[in-house]
């Protein structure tokens, strides 16, 4: 299928690595120039080279901190002629209420939820000046699940979801479309922490965070990939009609645990 993407351009925040990189890979391959923001200029830069090797399109890095505002508003100025906003970036810690700290609980907020906040405000004014555009949010399964022990994750999760919903409702009135995805549990080297600690916990074993598996649909969980192709889809022309929806891509855990829990 022609996802009609070719000579588009796109921001990925949280874009050299995991979820972010492979959505950059993704729509490199659909012919989408690009703009790859993050922290790490040397792993922005080691990002670029490898796409701009494998793709004919354009790669701008931008280390930035998105948990300034500063930051946020200046790379949107930046990049204000943009298509494509998608929010990745950012990772809330594991913990309960009462493990995790204020001052860990505020900065890991001030990255992925006021982070994304901030993004779709700056950008959102220029897509609209321009009638058109499309800001995909990567939130998270657990603002579905609602898991105790992941209590900073589950709040960040839940506004966001909140948020991209209520946005996308009326967004097509300015031209814009708002969505997100939840990931559930993923296999990258980020999901692997999050398995680790679910192991230790329940296995008393760091080191047999596969053994997670087994209780995953099919055994089995997705991969960066994965999002990366559903990302595609959902900010493209193919996609003109679907705004406010968030879609979970998890196996149909989510689906299940409700099931279980009714």
């Amino acid at each position: 299928m022609n996802l009609e993407l070719t000579g588009k351009t796109a921001l990925i925040t949280g874009g050299s690595k995991g979820i972010g990189y492979a959505v950059a890979k993704g729509l490199a391959a659909e012919g989408v120039n690009l703009h790859i923001a993050a922290r790490n200029a040397d792993q922005l830069a080691a990002a670029r080279q490898q796409l701009i090797s494998e793709f004919s399109v354009s790669v701008d890095i931008h280390p930035c901190d998105l948990s300034q505002s500063d930051d946020t508003r200046a790379l949107a100025n930046k990049c204000a002629e943009i298509d494509i906003l998608v929010n990745n970036a950012g990772a809330i810690p594991g913990g309960s209420l009462a493990e995790v700290s204020d001052d860990l609980w505020r900065s890991s907020w001030d990255l992925k939820v006021f982070g994304y906040i901030n993004m779709m405000r700056n950008i959102y004014d220029h897509m609209k000046a321009r009638d058109g555009g499309v800001i995909l949010n990567i939130c998270g399964t657990a603002g579905n699940q609602t898991p105790s022990d992941y209590a900073a994750g589950i709040t960040a999760n839940g506004a966001l979801i909140t948020l991209t919903r209520a946005l996308g409702g009326t967004s097509l009135n300015d031209g814009i479309r708002v969505l997100g995805i939840n990931p559930g549990d993923m296999e990258n080297e980020r999901g692997e922490k999050f398995l680790r600690l679910q192991a230790a916990r329940e296995l008393g074993d760091a080191e047999k965070w596969r053994e997670m598996y087994a209780d995953q649909p099919g055994g089995a969980v997705a991969n960066s990939e994965d999002i990366a192709n559903a990302v595609r889809f959902f900010v493209s022309p193919r996609a003109r009609f679907v705004s406010g929806t968030v879609l979970t891509i998890d196996g149909g855990m989510s689906a299940s645990q409700a099931v279980v829990g009714a």
